[in-house]
């Protein structure tokens, strides 16, 4: 089957970001999110079981880690590992704009 990342995107002005479920396997999961402006509640941290590695396809972001004292601003084609239980954040991405990142969870 054949498929398309760049397909069915939300509108620039959507409320919430869009997860999408490209692949699951055991031990692995691989999705699309799309961020349209969103970024984490100033309370919340990702603190995941896994690790996760995230690509950023489109578009722009900062994200936070707990253990650091600045966000990384990350660009299309920036890609990280993030390890289990590093807790993490997005602190920004730019209203009216597309981001696209890829996440594949292990």
């Amino acid at each position: 089957m054949t498929d398309n990342l760049f397909k069915q995107l939300p509108r620039s002005t959507e409320k919430n970001e869009q997860f999408s479920e490209l692949l699951k396997q055991p031990g692995l999961r691989i999705e699309r999110i799309v961020s349209t402006g969103q970024s984490s509640p100033a309370d919340f941290w990702y603190d995941q079981p896994g690790g996760e590695w995230v690509l950023l396809i489109q578009g722009e972001a900062k994200l936070r880690f707990a253990d650091e004292a600045e966000a990384r601003h990350l660009q299309a084609g920036d890609y990280l590992d993030i390890a289990a239980q590093r807790k993490h954040r997005v602190d920004w991405t730019p209203p009216g704009e597309i981001t696209i990142w890829l996440a594949i969870h292990y």
